[in-house]
């Protein structure tokens, strides 16, 4: 379910790069809030709000989950580690870089494979020095974001003029694009190195909550969930929304990088109070329609984030159809139909398929490359060791 949220989370933030004629290029010249002016610049001020910066650090924390659950079960077959994991992330840093290239220019799979090689070393130390390199990671991350935004804050105001229109998204081929994301690649990559030690700190976060309970059914699980409930929310939460409306342009990395994990803190608790109160009403926890939908698109994790970013270029983009260039005045109220549409795809989709398959078609290649060399040398072994 946690997944879930976070995969049609991140659809909430990146809809409005995709639906802005200019691209991410265009995103970002605004890259805060528009604020208040209107009713339908406070609608986008509110629906971005609500998705940025929260589902990244959730899918982040989520990765570190991922990561412990993946070494903890490499330690009961009795397997070095991490092993067989560095293939794992060699493959996820292919597949990022394949949707980086032929589909969207802020794929996040790629900083992830690179950091799941760091920590993979990192949470098989001992707790102290595991906890050592979580705060380190987490100090240095407040460092960067606070000089950053020092210096977003002594910038000279309104310098460089109007830039000139971007056209590349509307009027650009594919292999336009292609060619952009290649020649700027550095450019573009720049938001994964930035958040490289965000990142080591909240895997190793992850980790660290599944180690101590938070994801489990006995009371300690439903404790530490309520504690995480009330701190992410009940602090995070208002600070979050203090950064939002003072509207200062200085704050946008504060708002996306240094409050949200926080929250995310809090949507887990969110999410498990939900769970728990459900399966105390009637025995059924996670049952309901929505839980379930989600828990299915968890399931499909990667497929389905790739395929809303697919839909999402193939529908705006003008190599596609366009609707980018089409939504004019009405952009606010189209963005958030095109994102109700694409979660409603993804959540039918992700039902029809699990219906016939276990895995989604991302993830069954997936397997399929992962286990292919140490199946071939398993059977080598075999051969080698059978009676002649």
């Amino acid at each position: 379910m946690l997944r879930g949220t976070a995969i049609l989370g991140t659809l909430g933030t990146n809809i409005w790069i995709l639906t802005n004629p200019e691209g991410i290029i265009g995103f970002l010249n605004g890259a805060f809030y528009p604020g208040f002016t209107s009713l339908a610049a406070g609608a986008e001020t509110l629906l971005r709000f609500l998705a940025n910066g929260k589902s990244l650090a959730l899918l982040t924390l989520l990765f570190g989950v991922g990561l412990e659950i993946q070494r903890q079960s490499a330690a009961r077959r009795g397997r070095r580690w991490p092993g067989r994991y560095l293939w794992r992330a060699t493959l996820l840093l292919v597949d990022g870089f394949l949707h980086y290239l032929l589909v969207v220019e802020f794929d996040v799979l790629m900083g992830y494979a690179v950091t799941s090689v760091v920590v993979a070393y990192l949470v098989a130390t001992s707790a102290r020095a595991s906890r050592g390199w979580l705060v380190a990671a987490g100090a240095l991350h407040v460092l960067l974001v606070g000089l950053a935004t020092a210096a977003l804050a002594l910038l000279p105001a309104g310098q460089g003029g109007n830039p000139p229109p971007v056209t590349l998204y509307t009027e650009g081929g594919y292999l336009d694009q292609i060619r952009f994301r290649w020649e700027y690649l550095p450019l573009m990559r720049a938001e994964a190195v930035f958040i490289l030690p965000m990142a080591v700190f909240l895997f190793l976060l992850g980790a660290r909550l599944y180690r101590a309970g938070v994801f489990g059914a006995d009371e300690r699980g439903r404790m530490l969930r309520r504690r995480m409930l009330a701190v992410g929310l009940g602090v995070g939460l208002p600070l979050n929304v203090a950064t939002t409306v003072s509207g200062l342009a200085a704050l946008v990395l504060v708002d996306r990088y240094l409050i949200p994990p926080l929250v995310a803190i809090g949507l887990i608790g969110l999410v498990g109070w939900l769970v728990d109160r459900r399966g105390q009403r009637d025995g059924q926890p996670g049952q309901g329609w929505l839980a379930r939908r989600l828990a299915l698109v968890g399931r499909m994790a990667l497929s389905c984030y790739m395929l809303q970013n697919l839909l999402g270029v193939v529908l705006c983009y003008g190599w596609g159809f366009g609707l980018a260039a089409r939504f004019g005045a009405n952009r606010t109220l189209w963005t958030v139909v095109l994102f109700a549409g694409i979660c409603a795809a993804l959540m039918a989709f992700s039902t029809l398929w699990l219906r016939r398959f276990s895995q989604g078609p991302v993830e069954i290649v997936w397997r399929w490359a992962y286990e292919r060399p140490f199946r071939r040398s398993a059977e080598s072994d075999r051969v080698a060791a059978a009676p002649r």
